[in-house]
């Protein structure tokens, strides 16, 4: 029986540190569901296919990965796709606080459910999509903190060329 886990997130825009989280979260796992959470309290940059059509591109076709989308509580969607585990990523303390909370409500709510927290790396410990997408809203270079791919999504959903890299 294949061993697979949900790493949920809003993902707007993907990361370096996300990816590295998906990177680990495989050595772990058979199977990652990479799921982008439609947050109605969240006024994100991108859609939600536009979130999910760049995680696809930026992971490519590796069939341990899916791309998928919910609305709603985690652990509905958990029950619904009958996946029993969460992949988080830990950055810092204060992570560490929400996502202490977070994993017991959600196993009081589906008691069956386990969450599995993995450290962030020191490379990207400091980096959030949200202060991604504050920098590249003024112009800075986020070349170092995202893929590729999402840097020219940035470009285009920002209307303007590329900042060039400090160095």
């Amino acid at each position: 029986m294949a061993r697979t886990a949900i790493y949920p997130g809003s993902f707007d825009p993907l990361t370096n540190g996300h990816l590295a989280i998906i990177q680990r979260g495989l050595k772990l796992f058979d199977r990652l569901v990479v799921a982008v959470a439609n947050n109605p309290q969240k006024s994100p940059l991108f859609t939600a296919d536009e979130r999910r059509a760049l995680i696809r591109e930026v992971v490519g076709e590796d069939p341990r990965v899916e791309v998928d989308s919910f609305d709603g509580l985690l652990v509905d969607y958990a029950r619904r796709r009958g996946i029993p585990t969460v992949l988080r990523g830990l950055r810092a303390v204060s992570d560490f606080e929400y996502e202490f909370q977070l994993a017991n409500m959600n196993n009081r709510l589906l008691p069956d459910f386990e969450s599995v927290f993995v450290m962030t790396g020191e490379d990207y410990f400091f980096v959030s999509a949200r202060l991604v997408r504050e920098v590249a809203t003024f112009g800075g270079d986020v070349s170092a903190f995202v893929p590729p791919a999402v840097i020219v999504a940035l470009q285009r959903k920002l209307g303007r060329a590329p900042a060039a890299p400090r160095g």
